[in-house]
């Protein structure tokens, strides 16, 4: 069918054009993909095989949805893409504030110029990507902006009696008319605005002030909640619940893999970063271990989540560090470095909410336990583990390394120490070589120095090496010989 001809009522009738609801709409289109092998929601990591299935369930059931969970949860990414499921073009009647449908009319001004012109009505073409309205559920949000009221200025510039429905103005649902309408954070939206939805929801007619207003509304309902906004700020009042066909619980990623997929293709870079700065896919793993590691710590509160917005732009600032870094030593190439993740602290300290005890220890200390609680947890992966009360021996492959510390009267590591002379520094440090030798022996050796750093934070965490933060770097000590040389 080409719309480009197709410009009167007469020529939509005679084009065998068909009127389809929005939910049936979803649910065709749906069913054609599936048959084709076709992806549905892309983009959208680790909920393949749980959030989109039961997402699918809900559209071939033509439900109005409610995607609950935390923040940083994709809720309104996977709304965004349900527009991908409706037909790409309908017609529309020229003029109409609600979207009205040529074939099935139900505003005044749509029946009103139908029957005045019939076939000659004229019609235009509405493109799915204008099919999409949203609303964020504020303490400030009126009936009138959802769904209308009455217009006196209309009613002064068309000379008409305020008991003439002439006088309305739509609100925002109904001009989404024969569209997707998603209405985000839905317990914030007060009791009263939530009842004004049951009809539309049940029977799909909205009611205005006094007016006998029968719309049957088409509109295929999305709503996103935090479980947390049930307790702390509001809650979705049982009979608004019962009219939500389906209830979808979503979830952060299920392990670093998939963690790691998001963060990649969700960090916005300078494309100099990327070509600046190597990033080892350990570095890489340990950022995600950061936001595993947050959603169990005691010092965050769990109930209001860990967005996957952390690790985005934790990412984005870590490359930052690294770039900030060799602008100034004037490296045309950098290797990012362990003691780079210390950029990543505003990052975690602006997305985490704290418990009273987290308060306690502050944000920027809390976001520092996370880095070495990430680095501790994944050392068992790279090197063998040192059990809690292990004791020194000639036995322990860290041994060697642990007596290069005691013989050497230090080691410092600078922030913004140059490329190579970084490399030296670590290069020096003879027992590193060896231990990465026997443990990580493909390694390469652009990402043997983050490996080395990694090393040394872990033997750290593991007391068998002790660390001091610097005004400009960290200093590393055997765990004794600097104690009693302190004394």
């Amino acid at each position: 069918m080409k719309i480009e001809s197709i410009k009167t009522l007469g020529q939509l009738k005679e084009s065998g054009y068909t009127t389809t609801s929005i939910k049936d709409e979803l649910r065709n289109n749906l069913i054609t993909k599936i048959n084709n092998n076709e992806g549905t929601f892309t983009g959208i990591h680790g909920y393949e095989n749980t959030v989109i299935p039961e997402l699918e369930r809900a559209i071939l059931s033509r439900h109005n949805i409610n995607l609950l969970g935390l923040r940083g949860q994709a809720k309104t990414r996977l709304a965004r893409q349900m527009i991908n499921l409706l037909d790409e073009w309908i017609p529309v009647v020229e003029g109409s504030e609600i979207n009205d449908d040529p074939l099935s009319p139900i505003s005044r001004y749509a029946v009103t110029l139908i029957a005045e012109k019939g076939d000659h009505t004229p019609i235009t073409w509405l493109h799915r990507s204008e099919r999409f309205a949203e609303k964020l559920a504020t303490p400030d949000v009126t009936v009138a902006d959802i769904i209308g009221d009455v217009d006196p200025i209309k009613a002064a510039n068309l000379k008409l009696s305020y008991a003439d429905d002439r006088v309305i103005h739509f609100g925002m649902i109904p001009r989404a008319n024969r569209s997707i309408f998603v209405i985000n954070e839905l317990p914030d939206l007060q009791a009263r605005i939530q009842v004004a939805l049951f009809n539309i929801l049940q029977e799909g007619d909205i009611q205005i002030r006094g007016f006998k207003l029968r719309l049957p509304l088409d509109i295929q309902f999305v709503f996103t909640a935090n479980p947390e906004d049930y307790t702390n700020r509001g809650s979705i009042v049982t009979p608004l619940k019962d009219r939500i066909g389906s209830q979808i619980l979503t979830h952060y990623p299920e392990n670093i893999e998939i963690a790691k997929t998001i963060t990649q293709q969700e960090a916005k870079l300078d494309g100099r970063q990327s070509d600046l700065v190597h990033v080892p896919d350990i570095a890489k793993d340990l950022l995600e271990q950061i936001s595993f590691q947050a959603r169990e710590s005691e010092f965050i509160d769990h109930k209001s989540g860990i967005s996957a917005r952390m690790s985005i732009t934790a990412y984005e600032n870590l490359l930052s560090t690294a770039e900030h870094r060799s602008l100034y030593s004037k490296d045309k190439k950098t290797l990012l470095r362990l003691s780079d993740f210390t950029g990543v602290i505003p990052s975690i300290t602006g997305k985490v909410e704290l418990v009273y005890e987290g308060e306690q220890e502050g944000a920027a200390s809390v976001a520092n336990s996370l880095i070495v609680d990430a680095i501790k947890t994944l050392f068992p992966d790279y090197f063998p583990k040192i059990e809690k009360l292990e004791k020194e021996s000639d036995d322990s492959p860290y041994q060697e390394l642990v007596n290069w510390f005691f013989e050497e009267s230090g080691f410092e590591l600078l922030d913004d120490i140059p490329e190579q002379e970084y490399k030296t520094k670590l290069d020096g440090i003879r027992p590193l070589d060896q231990l990465i030798r026997e443990y990580q022996p493909d390694i390469n050796k652009d990402d043997s120095y983050f490996m080395k750093e990694f090393l040394l934070w872990g033997l750290v965490e593991f007391k068998k090496l002790s660390k001091y933060r610097l005004s400009e770097g960290f200093r590393f000590n055997d765990l004794y010989g600097s104690y009693i040389s302190g004394l």
